[in-house]
């Protein structure tokens, strides 16, 4: 790798943009004309994809991040079909398109999930005899044991190593067992899946989900977060009012990305439910515990 190659990921980046109108369904989805992914660069190194819902409600965002060494690739969305879902294209795309500007050889591509529920996990088999490539399993046991992460020291921060570019990786389950949170020094981006979101946070384990937001109120409070971003968008611009499960049409979307300070609202949330099952409705999320 020569001088020239090298991006100096230690440095804090410019402020990247989340000015992006997202691809949010249509009335009628024999009628959608939007990509099956839509791929949006925060910045050179940083995509965000997002799947249209008309190939799947769930419309989960996933995120391609490159070092200098490999990519990683957090999740692979909800469907498994290369023609219906062109992911590894789409990825391959941006890889190849990254490395024009970035010339080197023996380049990696890493596959990493916030959590395992099949929507995140849908289009690993893509990457399947992909050279240059590790798919690690999104079970508890898998992630967790690749990333070096502890069930009986959940707070331990492990490194995964992009080449220069650091990510800090933090066990948070609750809403999934094997639920991970990825922090990127480099854009002050924290990835949080499904565990905070603007959406139906659903809570599988209530003292594990309890415990992993005010760790993650603790890490944020530590470290300089630009963003905090989830993979889903349910709610509305109207404070309190989530679309309804199944929506393939959602025109009145708030931003993908939370505040730092928004993680606050979750912890003061999950205090007032304590623990209560039902439906508990705030103004960015609505926790979901227990038979609803």
């Amino acid at each position: 790798m020569t001088v020239a190659q090298f991006v100096d990921f230690t440095c804090p980046a410019r402020p990247g943009t989340l000015d992006v109108a997202w691809i949010h369904g249509s009335p009628s989805a024999k009628h959608n004309t939007d990509p099956d992914i839509q791929v949006h660069a925060y910045d050179e190194h940083t995509f965000i994809l997002r799947q249209n819902m008309a190939v799947d409600y769930e419309a989960p965002f996933l995120f391609l991040l490159f070092g200098n060494e490999r990519a990683v690739l957090l999740d692979t969305g909800a469907t498994a079909s290369p023609e219906c879902f062109p992911l590894r294209r789409t990825v391959d795309e941006l890889m190849r398109r990254w490395l024009t500007a970035h010339p080197r050889t023996g380049y990696g591509l890493l596959v990493l999930h916030t959590h395992a529920h099949g929507d995140h996990v849908a289009g690993d088999g893509q990457f399947a005899g992909r050279p240059d490539t590790v798919v690690v399993g999104a079970d508890r046991a898998a992630a967790w044991g690749y990333l070096g992460l502890d069930a009986a020291d959940l707070g331990r921060v492990a490194p995964v190593d992009l080449g220069g570019r650091v990510l800090q990786c933090l066990a948070t389950p609750g809403h999934h067992e094997s639920a991970v949170t990825f922090y990127d020094p480099y854009t002050g981006l924290l990835f949080t899946g499904d565990t905070v979101y603007r959406g139906r946070l659903y809570v599988q384990d209530w003292p594990a989900f309890r415990d992993t937001i005010e760790r993650l109120v603790r890490f944020a409070e530590s470290r300089p977060v630009s963003h905090v971003l989830g993979c889903h968008i349910e709610m509305t611009t109207e404070p309190g009012v989530d679309y309804p499960i199944r929506t393939v049409y959602q025109p009145d979307e708030p931003p993908l990305q939370l505040s730092p300070l928004q993680l606050h609202d979750v912890r003061a949330a999950v205090e007032q439910v304590g623990g209560r099952t039902g439906r508990h409705v705030f103004a960015d999320f609505v926790i979901c515990y227990g038979p609803q």
